[in-house]
């Protein structure tokens, strides 16, 4: 198993969740119900999961170990994927905001945060096509395969030893919760 297989299969996880906020951003602009606080629950996610685990091995790892093959980090793709990241912060940030100004009773919030939501899904969707296509396959041929185990013991620190045991089974967990939510929905 090479490192980027761990990270494509994460790309799944974050997918579903990515569509669960989709249809949820729907129902905002449909005037459906939808709780405030699924967003908040969507953004715990993103922050904590797509962020805080896995664009930390990407960061932290991935692109540390493709530098030495001639990755820079500034300009190219990995300069392309970072700024991606930061954007991904910014507009999960404003859904945060708007969900909680819409749990708080303000009802202008609806539109404002569909438009968060909706931006955050589309970039991450883009993202991971990239990275998924072009980023990867250049790091699966860069990073020489006597590195490959250091790199996927590093990923195994993100995600145990940095963010704590049990952390990534938590977020596996919500992102099935966010899913199901949605189905259950779909079925009223």
């Amino acid at each position: 198993m090479q490192a980027t297989d761990i990270l494509k299969s994460e790309h799944r996880v974050i997918e579903s969740v990515l569509k669960s906020i989709t249809v949820a951003a729907q129902r905002l602009d449909d005037g459906l119900p939808m709780r405030p606080a699924f967003f908040l629950e969507a953004t715990d996610f993103i922050r904590n999961f797509a962020d805080g685990c896995h664009h930390r091995k990407e960061e932290g790892v991935l692109f540390k170990a493709m530098q030495p093959s001639g990755m820079p980090v500034q300009g190219g793709p990995i300069g392309v994927m970072l700024s991606e990241h930061e954007q991904g912060r910014e507009l999960t940030r404003a859904m945060q905001q708007a969900a909680d100004r819409l749990q708080s009773g303000n009802e202008a919030a609806r539109r404002p945060l569909a438009q968060a939501a909706r931006g955050d899904a589309d970039l991450l969707y883009q993202h991971i096509l990239k990275e998924d296509n072009i980023l990867f396959p250049m790091a699966e041929r860069v990073i020489p395969a006597n590195q490959q185990d250091q790199v996927l013991k590093d990923f195994e620190n993100v995600e145990h030893d940095e963010t704590g045991p049990g952390i990534h089974e938590k977020y596996l967990a919500l992102a099935q919760a966010l899913q199901d939510e949605i189905a259950a929905l779909k079925k009223e």
